[in-house]
């Protein structure tokens, strides 16, 4: 930076402390009440993968679409999802005490709409095969785990649902299908090798990431 440009940021920014990490001091950023449109819409920024969460509950397959998962630990094995309150499949899967996560596919798309919808018919013309437990795994998913119900915590209008892995899939070579801005989206090709954070899961510091 020129000297000029540097006499300009001490003049509009002013200096911070020595030894304060933080820029140096502005005005503070726009801020916004969290009412729920503006939530949505700031929170839509945080791109998802997509999965479909399948049991089976009286003899037949029920299952529904959830963004609201992740992992949670790697020792015991443990994911979390959260499913809303007012979800007609939820209880039911909640009554299988097992369940499975099918992770979709860049291409499946309409599997994460036709699941995405409340009423019967979910499963129609949609093939499948049975975990360890009996879960549905849907044909094609990228990835799948199959998993038992750990505990279910209040968490708003939703609920929180802690689900202890028990077995795990086959990993695709296929994009993963993502929810970004309220839109399905899928990842770009970088065109190199991957990089660490790909391979956290794995990585010897994963207390660093989780």
């Amino acid at each position: 930076m020129s000297g000029a440009g540097e006499a300009l940021a001490v003049i509009v920014g002013g200096a911070s402390p020595e030894g304060d990490p933080r820029t140096p001091a502005r005005a503070r950023p726009a801020s916004y009440p969290p009412e729920p449109q503006k939530f949505r819409q700031v929170l839509g920024h945080f791109g998802t993968g997509v999965t479909v969460i399948t049991a089976i509950d009286g003899g037949e397959p029920v299952g529904f679409a959830c963004q609201a998962f992740a992992a949670l630990s790697l020792d015991p094995p443990l994911v979390v999802l959260c499913p809303a309150l007012t979800s007609s499949s939820w209880p039911r899967i909640a009554r299988a005490a097992s369940f499975a996560v099918n992770v979709l596919t860049e291409d499946q798309h309409d599997l994460a709409s036709k699941f995405g919808r409340s009423g019967p018919g979910k499963f129609g013309g949609v093939r499948w095969s049975p975990d360890g437990a009996g879960s549905p795994v849907i044909d094609g998913v990228l990835t799948w785990a199959g998993c038992e119900i750990e505990a279910v915590h209040p968490g708003g209008d939703h609920d929180v649902v802690i689900g202890r892995v028990r077995e795990l899939g086959e990993c695709g070579s296929q994009r993963p299908l993502l929810f970004y801005r309220g839109r399905y989206a899928t990842t770009a090709e970088s065109g190199g090798p991957p990089e660490v954070v790909e391979t956290l899961l794995a990585w010897p510091r994963h207390a660093d990431w989780m």
